[in-house]
């Protein structure tokens, strides 16, 4: 999954750890659009302790999902 740069900048400038709400509360203030924080809306609440730990959450649910669409339907 690529994010995007805007997204990939506040990721890398957040202080850490942090939660899911500090995300969300810091990607508003920040001003970054309504995909972004989705994205961010859509991790797991808990606590991430470094940028890559959201890449990786992100990624991951990205591959899931794309997995899951390619199912075949039973008939």
């Amino acid at each position: 999954m690529l994010l995007s740069p805007t997204l990939d900048r506040f990721l890398a400038g957040m202080e850490y750890p942090a939660l899911r709400d500090d995300l969300l509360r810091e990607a508003a203030r920040e001003g970054l659009c309504a995909e972004d924080r989705a994205l961010l809306e859509s991790l797991p609440e808990q606590s991430y302790s470094a940028a890559w730990h959201i890449r990786y959450r992100l990624g991951r649910a990205a591959l899931a999902e794309a997995f899951e669409s390619r199912k075949p339907v039973a008939a």
